[in-house]
């Protein structure tokens, strides 16, 4: 829908605007997302007469009908360029709009898209920020239970601020967090910005491999294990029968750690290419120190008492290999989905940072089908949504965009997005940083675009710069 907006009306895009019908008592709810000049035949022609007389013409102009000030009008003139969202009928929202509204008898206003696309029953709110009119903008946490959720952008638009946001505000609401962090962004989310303590000081668990992230043999089993040396290192399936019967014998004898375990793959009486790649895997698994023979203390332990307190667990992978992140991940994933199995925990919230850099590209239907169904609910942070297949961002339920201004971003998102892609184009690419377009159940599919709050805790992972002017000048 199109529609003329003089030059003393203030529209801004991404605005909500209500065209209500007189004779019908209905109304359609549009959304500006694009604003141009009028372009009224002659005006371009005027325009340009004016410029060439002001240098050559002097005198003074006689208008008697006032033509000069109607055509001065025109000039400014704007065309909003508007998407249809939904209708209103008998003061209830809709997203039937199978009709028009009458083009003589229709009034037009601004709607306060807030009240609608947050929910009238916020059992479980979460502050998300504020919109233009400078009103605060809630969302329901319960719209990101059960869901897949991507929050996308490029770099310094502020996903991780976004994210950080979320996992805080689960917290909230007693729900569990795993979250991934590849750059240890999340390892002082247990201190406000001046240093002190802040309200989420014990709900917050950080885990670093090699140092606090360890495992013995006994507590991971034979199936993560195996899933590590399979999907993790690749270990062919010939060489994983021969390593599974080695673990049960070591099982079966009682003697199940990480020195017995390499003495009895390279004692094995295995084809000698089978004891080569299993003692390579095996020297892998030994060096990225996250297996242990110690007892006390055990990982496993701290996952389920943290998570199932309704905490959060922040795994720091900061400074780690690709094949340490790998390791880390696929032991997770498989020791958290056998937690969930076995109703040890009821649920759990996936946040994955850059997952790009550690996934590997079968685990991405896993986590949305699969470990859907068992309770990980998991919302993907990366700025290069290229990555993420597009098969992914089509079952996707909730979008969060920061600025894109790459037309092949733009392009991966717009496709799958719960929204038409010229939208997706024309108000992703002249958001501000701090600001995003959250699109989805979240916002019961009225896309609105939201100034994310600031948080009051020392969210690490901003950029570092080097001369001090401009790091102000970025705060601002």
């Amino acid at each position: 829908m199109q529609l003329i907006s003089y030059p003393d009306e203030d529209v801004n895009k991404s605005d909500y605007l209500l065209v209500e019908d007189q004779r019908s008592h209905r109304g359609l709810i549009i959304q500006v997302v694009d604003i141009q000049f009028a372009n009224i035949p002659g005006i371009l022609e005027d325009i340009l007469r004016d410029v060439m007389s002001e240098e050559s013409i002097r005198g003074n102009d006689i208008d008697p009908l006032d033509i000069s000030s109607q055509v001065a009008v025109l000039k400014d003139t704007k065309l909003l360029v508007c998407k249809i969202r939904g209708a209103l009928e008998n003061g209830r929202p809709t997203h039937n709009v199978a009709w028009l509204p009458s083009r003589i008898s229709s009034d037009i206003s601004k709607f306060p898209i807030e009240t609608i696309a947050s929910g009238s029953d916020l059992s479980r709110p979460i502050l998300l920020g504020r919109m233009k009119q400078n009103s605060s903008f809630m969302i329901d946490a319960k719209m990101l239970d059960g869901r897949l959720n991507i929050v996308t952008g490029k770099k310094g638009t502020g996903k991780s601020h976004l994210s950080k946001l979320l996992a805080m505000s689960f917290l909230d609401h007693g729900a569990p967090c795993l979250i991934l962090d590849v750059n240890g962004e999340y390892t002082n989310l247990t201190r406000r910005a001046s240093g002190e303590k802040s309200p989420y000081e014990g709900k917050i668990t950080v885990l670093t491999p090699r140092v606090s992230l360890r495992f013995t043999l006994a507590e991971i089993g034979l199936g993560t294990m195996l899933d590590i040396l399979l999907h993790a290192l690749d270990l062919p399936g010939t060489s994983a029968r021969v390593f599974a019967t080695i673990w049960r014998q070591l099982e079966q004898k009682g003697d199940l750690t990480l020195k017995s375990l390499g003495e009895a793959i390279a004692g094995s009486d295995c084809h000698e290419s089978v004891r080569d790649a299993l003692q390579s895997r095996y020297k892998t698994l030994a060096d990225a120190g996250i297996f242990t023979d110690d007892t006390p203390s055990t990982s496993s332990h701290r996952l389920t008492e943290r998570l199932g307190a309704g905490g959060a667990v922040v795994v720091n992978m900061k400074n780690q290999s690709f094949t340490i992140r790998r390791i880390v991940v696929e032991l997770l994933l498989s020791k958290i989905t056998e937690l969930l199995s076995h109703g040890r925990l009821k649920a759990v919230f996936l946040f994955a940072e850059e997952a790009h850099l550690y996934l590997r590209e079968t685990y991405w239907d896993d986590i949305v089908t699969r470990m859907r169904h068992l309770g990980i609910f998991t919302t993907f942070i990366t700025n290069q949504p290229d990555t993420i297949q597009e098969n992914i961002y089509r079952q996707a339920d909730n979008i969060f965009l920061f600025n894109f201004t790459n037309e092949r971003d733009l392009d991966v998102v717009a496709r799958a997005a719960k929204v038409d892609g010229e939208s997706v184009k024309l108000l992703v690419k002249d958001l501000p940083a701090g600001h995003c377009l959250a699109i989805g159940d979240v916002v019961h599919d009225f896309p609105v675009v939201v100034n994310i709050r600031p948080l009051d805790v020392e969210a690490l992972g901003g950029t570092r710069y080097f001369f001090e002017e401009n790091r102000i000048a970025c705060t601002k």
